[in-house]
């Protein structure tokens, strides 16, 4: 006669309660408030241009000077806007265009030469993509003049395809982009080519989706970048509705109009 032993009901172990120590509740406090602290010295800077620009332009020269002003003056910006001697929707416009036409060409132009030199094997790739990269380490003060020379020769100084043109595409955003399309699994390219896809639908129906991060930080460093673009417009711009604001905000004269405007009317 055989005796079957009863299984035994297997009750879960429970863990042991973790308890954190003071210290630990001592570490997060004081990240914390190191973290709010670098937070005010970051915002304090922009907190003061704000309060400034809503000053009345005396005020804005007192010793020892306010952090808020006494008096909200919103007509300041109306003053701005609506001053014909500045002229600030043209010289936004400008900005915006022009930032945004570099953005869009970088964009495209940096994502396919990111995708041929991470999925499109052929001779010298890594040899092209190696010299493309090298680039980088030429500062652009020394082809500043080299530039300069050839806009002038094809006819395009004080035009704004003068700062577009040149910033089509960046050595920076291919090899971004090239390193965010080899992290996507080869196998769905090849399952792509299996199914019959062309490498322009590869590229733009299932790779391109996958890297939207690698080309929003892109986006955001080219269109600052542009944005705030300086020697550019000193170089190879003239005439005065053609510049944009890094110029006009360093320009003294502008600063003077700016000054001599009554907000009050």
């Amino acid at each position: 006669m055989s005796t079957s032993a009863a299984p035994h009901a297997s009750h879960p172990t429970r863990s042991p309660r973790f308890r954190r120590s003071l210290w630990f509740y001592l570490g997060e406090i004081s990240i914390w408030l190191f973290l709010i602290v670098m937070a005010i010295l970051e915002f304090a800077p922009i907190s003061w241009i704000f309060s400034t620009s809503l000053r009345n332009p005396s005020d804005s020269y007192k010793l020892p000077p306010d952090f808020w002003p006494t008096a909200f003056h919103w007509q300041n910006y109306l003053a701005v806007i609506n001053s014909p001697q500045i002229n600030f929707l043209l010289f936004f416009w400008n900005s915006l265009k022009i930032a945004s036409l570099v953005t869009i060409a970088q964009l495209i132009t940096c994502s396919m030469a990111g995708f041929s030199f991470a999925r499109l094997r052929y001779p010298g790739r890594d040899v092209i993509f190696f010299v493309f990269l090298s680039s980088l380490m030429v500062p652009a003060t020394v082809i500043m003049i080299p530039t300069f020379i050839l806009i002038r020769m094809v006819g395009l100084l004080d035009s704004h395809w003068a700062l577009i043109l040149p910033a089509t595409t960046s050595a920076f955003g291919v090899f971004l982009l090239r390193q965010a399309f080899m992290g996507i699994p080869a196998e769905l390219t090849d399952a792509a080519k299996i199914d019959g896809a062309s490498y322009w639908r590869t590229y733009w129906q299932i790779a391109l989706p996958l890297v939207g991060p690698a080309l929003s930080a892109l986006a955001i460093f080219t269109f600052l970048g542009s944005w705030n673009n300086f020697l550019g417009p000193v170089l190879y711009l003239r005439s005065w509705d053609n510049l944009y604001f890094p110029v006009l905000c360093r320009s003294s004269s502008l600063l003077e109009t700016a000054m001599s405007i009554d907000p009050l009317g």
